[in-house]
C-alpha cells in the first residue's frame, strides 16, 4: 500500500516580511529623529511629569482648565445648525467690514440719518443685534455663580 505524500505548498511572499518592515519602521524613525525624541522623553519621564504637574498645579492653569470645560459645556448647549449659521453670520460680517466703504460725495447727516431709522429694511437688519445686545446686558445684570461648574457632577451649577 502507498503511502500519502506530505507536501505543504510554500505561500506566495506578497510583500516585506514583518521582520523586515520593522526595521524599516526603526530606520524611519531613526531618520527623522523621533526615536532619539523618544529615547530623551522616556528617560526623563520623572524630570518632564514633574515640570507638568508643577505648571498644572498653578492657580491660573486650574483657572484655564475650568474656563475651557464651561466654553465646550455651554458651546454643547448650542445644535450644530444653529452654531453653523451663527459663525457663518459672524464671518460674513467681518468680511463686510473690512471692505472699503462706497464713496459718499457727502455724509447722511441728520436727516439721512431719521430716514434710516424710519426704513424697515434697517430694523430687520439690525434686530438681531438688538435682540443679542439686549440678553447680553440681562446676563451681565445677573451674578456669577461662586461655583459654576460643580465637580461632582462636573454641570454647570445653574443647570
Amino acid at each position: 500500500m502507498a503511502e500519502p505524500i506530505s507536501y505543504q505548498p510554500k505561500p506566495p511572499t506578497i510583500g516585506p516580511t514583518a521582520r523586515e518592515e520593522l526595521e524599516q519602521l526603526l530606520e524611519t524613525l531613526h531618520g527623522s529623529g523621533l526615536l532619539r525624541l523618544a529615547n530623551d522623553l522616556a528617560a526623563g519621564r520623572q524630570d518632564i511629569v514633574g515640570i507638568l504637574f508643577e505648571g498644572l498645579n498653578l492657580e491660573s492653569s486650574r483657572y484655564a482648565v475650568q474656563n475651557i470645560a464651561a466654553l465646550l459645556m455651554m458651546l454643547g448647549q448650542i445644535p450644530p445648525s444653529r452654531f453653523y449659521k451663527i459663525t457663518s453670520t459672524v464671518k460674513d460680517a467681518l468680511l463686510a467690514a473690512a471692505e472699503e466703504p462706497p464713496a459718499q460725495k457727502e455724509p447722511p447727516g441728520v436727516r439721512g440719518l431719521y430716514k434710516a431709522l424710519k426704513d424697515e429694511e434697517t430694523w430687520h437688519a439690525l434686530s438681531p443685534l438688538v435682540q443679542g445686545l439686549l440678553a447680553l446686558g440681562e446676563g451681565m445684570r445677573k451674578p456669577a455663580p461662586e461655583k459654576p461648574i460643580s465637580a461632582v457632577t462636573g454641570k454647570p451649577s445653574d443647570a
